[in-house]
């Protein structure tokens, strides 16, 4: 018997659907995201940190707040979590644009073409060192402001459009929203950029730039002088992970062959003379720029920025880079630990009554779990339960209204739960009991074995569907009180099935009916036997026990007082076509073949009732049973 933690209960469902993420809030009251809470807990963390200081170069009267931090993760699916008053905060850009740049050329001259101008190594220098190939004055790679301005170099004007505004659309279609240049922090760049200005005439000298070496210098500025949000970099940086499609807006921005080399070269170079202690201790292909700003991408699942002026002795954001650390250990985002893409997906909750147990209930217990039915969902996710996975998971948990008190999670189709899931699934779990709800698993492969979730103070955990979803139908017949209970005797008069005829027909019918008790175990009646009479259950419970394609026995339904059984087998060439096998001691009432004849014989009307009310009775069943079949074909 599964542990009952409480009087409530909630239904998760985990089933293969194909790719990608697709979570929709199911209803509008929604209960706090563990997430959410994990990124505000660390931003107040964090916010204790005071090194650094925030870049120089900035228009008069427009001193960056060494205070200002906002956190955002965007997930492939669109949905962004922010954290810190400044999530929306203006910035510039800086040198975070430079992937981007790096992804226009890319589209524009293809990758032979931008590998002739700028190389793939990482440098190991600072991010504005002049150092170029001595044989060939390529840059090291497009992430140093030399490979930079050498890439910008190549981004010619088209369709009506100059370079700049071409780099303004491609940035805004990868935000999501329209972007623009800040010309008084152009102003003050241009003031400032000899060091760039000699890089330009350097790589010009080389022939790396054949146009205007001014020219290339200021398309850069006014690329740097872009004004972005966290929220911005998020979307923009989410738009990688996917492989080039914009989460939110679904519109494709970057072909897949321009992301991967992208994301190669911001592993390896991305963060300058910091880039091998980033890849050990971070694993995220990620961007600082002196604005302030810090984007990472963990590719096939989500996409991160980070907004805090002040820098470390690299020109990386102190309180961006920390955050990012502590995500990737804490989220299990560094890249060896990412989950394998394109198999993970949740789809939306149904209802218990779409989806209902073996049990063939009464008529008063189906109208009760009809009514109480928004009591319970079941959601169904497949894949593999790591960050992104289990974020959507907890993510549609989180949105369910609060009258939502039993919900199944079934990961049969799961292949693989991170420590980081059992630690999200456990939040949640002391989430929901902390609002008197409860978590219930469908899992019979052994994955949570040995986790807090399989402890003493665990959760249910079931090896089918059916089973969790009958323990979840008798807890909301006992929540609702004695009237909608089970009732463990149904004498034959008070059997739903001859509820057509009258008192005094039922009260005929049973003088034809002989009594048969049976023990736990007992096989009743067993397949392929002849028509053995109509068998009306007065108490206890008949599984009714089949064959499935492989051959294997299964339990197809259970039966319990007031139903009948044994009358299907009259349209089956009179044969038993299924094993009905007593589950515990079992009180029967059957009006055997012998007795249907003399019914037949003695009181016509009263067999033609008979055969009338059971006719109406299987054929609710059988209709029930087609509704089920569409819904099952439809989850």
């Amino acid at each position: 018997m599964p542990r009952v933690l409480d009087d409530s209960l909630i239904l998760l469902s985990v089933r293969p659907t194909g790719s990608g993420f697709s979570v929709e809030a199911l209803y509008a009251e929604a209960m706090e995201s563990p997430i959410q809470r994990h990124l505000d807990d660390l931003l107040q963390d964090v916010s204790r940190i005071t090194d650094g200081r925030p870049y120089s170069v900035h228009p008069p009267g427009r001193d960056p707040d060494p205070d200002a931090f906002g956190i955002c993760l965007a997930t492939v699916d669109g949905h962004v979590y922010t954290a810190g008053a400044a999530a929306d905060t203006e910035f510039s850009i800086h040198s975070i644009s430079k992937p981007f740049s790096y992804a226009l050329a890319l589209a524009d001259h293809g990758l032979d073409a931008v590998d002739e101008k700028v190389d793939l190594e990482p440098s190991g220098d600072p991010f504005n060192e002049i150092s170029l190939s001595p044989d060939s004055g390529r840059p090291a790679n497009a992430m140093i402001n030399a490979g930079a301005l050498a890439v910008v170099a190549m981004l010619k004007g088209g369709g009506g459009k100059s370079a700049p505004r071409r780099i303004v659309d491609f940035y805004s279609r990868l935000a999501g929203r329209r972007l623009s240049v800040d010309q008084s922090v152009y102003d003050v760049e241009i003031r400032n950029s000899d060091r760039n200005h000699a890089l330009a005439y350097l790589l010009s000298s080389f022939g790396i730039i054949d146009d205007d070496p001014t020219r290339a210098l200021k398309n850069y500025l006014r690329q740097c002088s872009m004004q972005v949000t966290c929220r911005d970099l998020a979307v923009m940086a989410a738009t990688l992970s996917t492989g080039g499609t914009n989460p939110v807006t679904g519109e494709d921005v970057i072909d897949i062959e321009s992301v991967e080399r992208v994301l190669s070269v911001m592993m390896t170079s991305g963060m300058y003379d910091d880039a091998g202690s980033w890849a050990s201790s971070v694993g995220m292909p990620a961007k600082s720029g002196v604005g302030g700003g810090t984007l990472a991408v963990l590719p096939g699942q989500a996409g991160l920025a980070v907004y805090s002026p002040p820098l470390d002795r690299h020109g990386s954001s102190v309180r961006g880079v920390e955050t990012c650390r502590r995500l990737s250990r804490d989220m299990e985002m560094h890249f060896v630990r990412a989950a394998r893409s394109g198999g993970s997906a949740v789809r939306r909750g149904v209802s218990i009554t779409e989806l209902p147990s073996r049990i063939r209930r009464t008529e008063e217990e189906a109208s009760v779990l009809e009514q109480f039915d928004d009591a319970c969902r079941i959601i169904a996710v497949t894949g593999d339960l790591h960050f992104a996975a289990t974020e959507s998971l907890v993510r549609a948990v989180s949105g369910l209204d609060a009258h939502v008190t039993i919900v199944v999670l079934d990961m049969r189709q799961v292949f693989e739960v991170s420590d980081l899931a059992v630690r999200m699934l456990e939040d949640l779990r002391r989430r929901l009991l902390a609002d008197r709800r409860r978590l219930v698993v469908i899992e019979g492969g052994g994955l949570l074995e040995g986790t807090p979730l399989d402890g003493e103070d665990g959760v249910p955990i079931f090896s089918g569907r059916g089973s969790a979803v009958e323990y979840c139908e008798d807890l909301l017949l006992v929540e609702h009180g004695d009237a909608v209970a089970e009732r463990t005797r149904v004498p034959v008069l008070e059997s739903p099935a001859i509820s057509p005829l009258d008192t005094a027909q039922r009260s005929r019918l049973v003088t034809y009916m002989e009594p048969r008790a049976h023990e736990d175990g007992d096989i009743i009646r067993r397949v392929g036997q002849r028509f053995g009479g109509v068998h009306f259950i007065v108490s206890g419970r008949v599984n009714t026990v089949g064959t499935d394609p492989s051959g294997s026995r299964v339990r197809l339904n259970t039966l319990s007082a007031g139903m009948t059984f044994g009358e299907l087998s009259l349209g089956s060439e009179d044969r038993q076509e299924v094993t009905e096998k007593a589950d515990g001691p079992v009180e029967l009432m059957v009006l055997t073949p012998e007795a249907l004849e003399r019914l037949e014989k003695d009181d016509p009307p009263l067999a033609v009732g008979l055969w009338r009310a059971l006719t109406r009775d299987a054929y609710m069943l059988v209709d029930r049973y087609l509704r089920e079949t569409a819904v099952r074909l439809r989850y």
